[in-house]
């Protein structure tokens, strides 16, 4: 018997306009939507990459957190930048957040839905049940 589907809210707007969980949890899997830099108690974004780079991780950690995870827990990260010179930038706020970690990752150049967005991260965690 599998175990129930587990979904996981940060009440941001994009999630009910377009249909989908920021995170959602499965056995002992938890895949996180891709997250940007919004602070979503403010609704505000920095228009720094730097800054969002950080507030992704902080938003990506609060969804874990809620599923019964934590970064140590994450074992696939994808980096999603519309300009892929902004990327290295970003290393120090990706070495802090995931160095011990150290997750099989990709980072791929495409747009994002709004142009102000500079960095979308989504991860995939496994927890030890």
């Amino acid at each position: 018997m599998s175990s129930p589907r587990k979904l996981i809210s940060s009440h941001s707007p994009f999630e009910a306009q377009i249909g989908y969980s920021r995170a959602v949890v499965q056995g002992d899997m938890i895949f996180v939507s891709g997250c940007t830099g919004y602070d979503y108690k403010t609704g505000l974004i920095s228009p720094d990459v730097v800054d969002q780079a950080e507030q992704t991780f902080q938003n990506i950690a609060a969804a874990l957190a809620e599923a019964g995870a934590e970064m140590k827990d994450v074992v696939r990260v994808r980096y999603i930048l519309p300009d892929r010179k902004d990327f290295e930038s970003t290393w120090p706020v990706l070495q802090k957040w995931l160095g011990d970690v150290r997750p099989a990752a990709t980072m791929i150049q495409a747009g994002l839905m709004e142009e102000v967005m500079k960095i979308e991260v989504e991860v995939t965690a496994k927890v030890e049940k």
